[in-house]
């Protein structure tokens, strides 16, 4: 996805330019030489102080966590946040009590989630099952955003400093944009799946280093190693990644044939062993997340591709923002995928322009425009008209795994390549000696024009709000009096991509009981479809009906039929309403479906369903 550098023509050739040395860096030194210092004396303070810097950075943009996790809440993340602490609970709960990290029955009664069919992130959740346990899901929620933020800037930088440049300030910029550019801000809010990508710096790396066809099986096995531990983090986004690597691959390729041919061979095998490494340990979680229990193929989505527009605009989190013009050229706020500002843009053509001669560059440039291209989905409106073009994505759209794939997320493989192109031309501006009045001229008007081109895409702050309390008659226990074991809690309206309040009950109530319906991707049909949420059933969509329209539909005597084979379908125990200003139809509904008024317990309206369908009691 990302780039290398000039390539030698030699099999064994290190792919692209080293940076110089550190003033002081050298052979392992000999018997005579100097004890070593100390390791904190021993690191230049630049690299010391850059990983502190993005840390920094990433904290400021995610305080409003911090002062309190368990009671803020990222106000634009929508559902996704609640969605995301609830797998962080669920999969500790799997590995403190030995269960399937696979799957749960927590969501979606009866028929359960498929983990590895979701944004699960178990390569993240398992290995922080203890601060789950000590502290909370919240908190796991905060730091992996934050803490996963600052890494993938750290790796960017690592990766350009070590392959691209010789300024380390020239490779921290290029890896703070890299990570804090506007399409992985607006991921930010919402989906860390597509923020944490610190593997993917590490798997480029180690695709250069087979192009130096020197230890060809070690560094094979290592990458399968990397790519198979980054599916268990990002799956979309390891596949996003190699779209990009390809695209890089192929530019690269055409700017310098004699390098691609000299590469081919150990790359080609290295890859090879790769594919054998990664598909060896993910075998049995891909075909339960292909074919086993709530798989599903293919996702519905719709058309989801970029505005032309939105490249050239700025998002609603960057410091010249419009968040009414963001969101009128986006999906949603963390679907913002492109809006890099028409100044960078410009820009980046001035780069690629004056640094033409260098095979780098040329492929880089290619891979920011096929990516940016390819964002823009299947029908490219034309700005200022009605009409619409093919795009290529109709074709790349079909290709197994990418059907699933929002499109406008492709412009993401243009944050890399541009944060390299900036990377170069610092550079360049950093390290160039002058020798002229008129090349200071250009220096000066060079750090110009990185300032107004990187100023305007500065992020802000994301904002929170306190959440709401849970009710009592969940957070004090007093649900155990009506749930019996086996059976189930189902809130009203029942749990779906809009409800997600319910998931944060159970997180609260030690995930003690399950709850029908949820949000999650799962299958629909008999196809198999992939949806957003679970399959619809009578009762919740009435329900649902209920609250969006804030009026009763009209309940009779097949209302109430399908009312009783639904609860019988969720082993529904108990009705629980949580009072708010649109919660009055809803009562008004289910006590028409059960015919019985409910009780007012900690907070909350509750019914006991248990005996109205399983034969103990009433009608069922």
């Amino acid at each position: 996805m990302r780039h290398d550098s000039g390539i030698e023509r030699r099999p064994t050739a290190v792919p692209g330019p080293r940076p110089a040395r550190d003033e002081g860096e050298g052979e392992a030194p000999g018997p005579a030489a100097a004890p070593a210092r100390p390791w904190w004396r021993a690191v230049p303070a630049s690299r010391a102080a850059i990983p502190l810097l993005y840390l920094l950075a990433a904290f400021v943009l995610y305080h409003g966590l911090w002062g309190g996790p368990a009671r803020h809440y990222l106000v634009d993340s929508g559902s996704d946040q609640t969605q995301f602490e609830w797998f962080f609970a669920v999969a500790a709960d799997n590995v403190t009590h030995l269960r399937n990290p696979l799957f749960s029955g927590l969501q979606n009664a009866p028929l359960g989630v498929s983990f590895m069919a979701n944004a699960a992130m178990l390569g993240l959740s398992v290995p922080l099952t203890p601060v789950t346990l000590l502290f909370g899901a919240p908190v796991t929620w905060a730091l992996v955003v934050t803490g996963g933020l600052a890494a993938t800037a750290w790796a960017w930088y690592w990766l350009i400093a070590r392959r691209l440049v010789r300024s380390r300030w020239a490779a921290a910029l290029g890896g703070a944009f890299c990570a804090f550019a506007p399409p992985m801000i607006s991921q930010g809010v919402a989906h860390p799946n597509f923020l944490v990508l610190f593997m993917i710096p590490l798997i480029v790396d180690r695709a250069l280093r087979l192009c130096e066809g020197r230890r060809t099986v070690r560094d094979g096995v290592v990458l399968g190693l990397f790519a198979a531990y980054q599916v268990f983090v990002g799956e979309e986004a390891l596949l996003i990644a190699a779209c990009g690597m390809a695209l890089y691959a192929f530019g690269h390729a055409v700017a310098d044939p004699d390098a691609a041919r000299a590469v081919a061979r150990p790359l080609l095998r290295g890859l090879g062993i790769a594919a054998l490494v990664s598909v060896a340990l993910t075998a049995v979680p891909l075909w339960w997340q292909f074919y086993g229990p709530q798989s599903y193929q293919g996702l519905l989505h719709g058309d989801t591709g970029n505005h032309p527009m939105a490249l050239l605009e700025f998002a609603t989190r960057s410091l010249a923002g419009d968040e009414r013009i963001a969101a009128s050229l986006s999906l949603n706020r963390t679907e913002e995928n492109a809006f890099f500002g028409w100044p960078l843009v410009v820009l980046a053509v001035v780069i690629v322009v004056r640094l033409w001669r260098q095979p780098v560059v040329r492929a880089l440039g290619f891979t920011a425009l096929a990516a940016a291209v390819l964002s823009l989905g299947k029908n490219i409106p034309l700005p200022g008209t009605d009409r619409t073009l093919p795009g290529p994505w109709r074709l790349a759209g079909e290709l197994p795994l990418l059907d699933s794939v929002i499109e406008s997320r492709m412009a993401m493989v243009c944050a890399p390549a541009l944060g390299i192109l900036l990377a170069l031309v610092c550079d360049r501006l950093a390290v160039r000696r002058l020798r002229s009045e008129r090349e200071r001229s250009r220096r000066l008007l060079g750090w110009a024009a990185l300032v107004v081109a990187l100023l305007p895409l500065v992020p802000t702050p994301y904002r929170t709000v306190e959440r709401a309390p849970v009710p009592a008659f969940v957070a004090d226990g007093e649900w155990r009096e009506h749930v019996r074991p086996g059976r189930t809690l189902v809130p009203v309206p029942v749990p779906s991509p809009v409800h997600t309040d319910a998931l944060r009950w159970q997180v609260v109530a030690g995930l003690g009981f399950a709850v029908p319906g949820g949000y999650f991707n799962g299958p629909w049909g008999p196809d198999r479809t992939g949806i957003y949420g679970p399959q619809p059933r009578p009762t919740s969509d009435l329900l649902a009906k209920a609250r969006e329209t804030g009026e009763v539909p009209a309940i009779g005597d097949r209302q109430r039929e399908e009312f009783l084979r639904d609860l019988r379908f969720w082993k529904a125990d108990v009705l629980v309403l949580a009072p708010d200003d649109r919660s009055g139809p809803l009562l008004r509904a289910v006590n028409r479906l059960t015919g019985e008024q409910p009780a007012y317990l900690g907070g909350v309206w509750v019914w006991d369903v248990g005996d109205l369908w399983d034969g103990t009691g009433g009608e069922g």
